[in-house]
């Protein structure tokens, strides 16, 4: 299976749908999504009707389980919160129906894939170092995991005592990427030859700044879209 899996579209309808027009130009079988679907922008409610649409599987981030979970709310930052805040008014019943069906753990034969950690999807923990990456591939038994959160692509790679690797893949952020690049992020995984490729997608990150401006949200929220922070 040759899987195009995005996460963290954080309700940037402009970004999901750049990377949609490329995914559609690769080979893909299906369309894996990582969660946070929803937080910070301003279009959830098209954003979830999009990722329904195009993704064939999907787990639960921590903005998606604070939209209706309000412990999950209560961990955010400020500004998390003031977005989360005004998405839960745009989403519909149906659309918040389906956030709350999402599993928070998927396994896909060989391939496993969670919001932001295996070793508790639940308790939305960050593997950003080498030393994150290697203790937390001693909690899934599968080749690969793929996984959000930090909305920083990353590839992580360790040899296992009896032959044959195990990787952690961070597949990036398409609606607000944080590595220093503003383009959105995404990464296509091929199971059968268990490659990897991370792809950038150019796209007009103005006008998602606009309407989160537009929607009285913070300053901070738009501004960052163009700085890739």
């Amino acid at each position: 299976m040759r899987y195009a899996v995005i996460s963290d579209v954080h309700s940037n309808l402009e970004a999901l749908v750049a990377v949609l027009k490329s995914i559609d130009k690769k080979q893909i079988d299906d369309v894996i999504c990582l969660g946070d679907i929803v937080g910070y922008g301003a279009n959830p409610d098209e954003v979830i009707e999009l990722i329904r649409q195009r993704a064939k599987y999907a787990v639960l981030g921590n903005h998606d389980a604070a939209i209706f979970d309000d412990f999950a709310y209560s961990m955010m930052n400020t500004f998390a919160k003031v977005a989360i805040a005004y998405n839960r008014k745009l989403i519909s019943e149906e659309n918040l129906h389906w956030l709350k069906s999402l599993p928070v753990d998927l396994k896909l034969g060989d391939l496993r894939a969670v919001h932001a950690s295996p070793s508790n999807p639940k308790e939305w923990k960050y593997v950003v170092t080498n030393e994150d990456a290697i203790h937390e591939m001693n909690f899934f038994a599968e080749s690969t995991c793929v996984l959000g959160h930090t909305h920083v692509p990353a590839v992580f790679e360790t040899k296992l005592p009896g032959g044959g690797h195990r990787r952690l893949i961070n597949v990036g952020s398409v609606g607000q990427p944080r590595d220093g690049d503003y383009r959105p992020s995404y990464g296509i995984i091929d199971m059968a030859t268990l490659t990897y490729e991370n792809v950038r997608v150019e796209y007009d990150y103005r006008m998602p700044a606009e309407k989160i401006l537009a929607a009285g949200l913070p300053f901070f929220l738009a501004n960052r879209l163009s700085q890739g922070r």
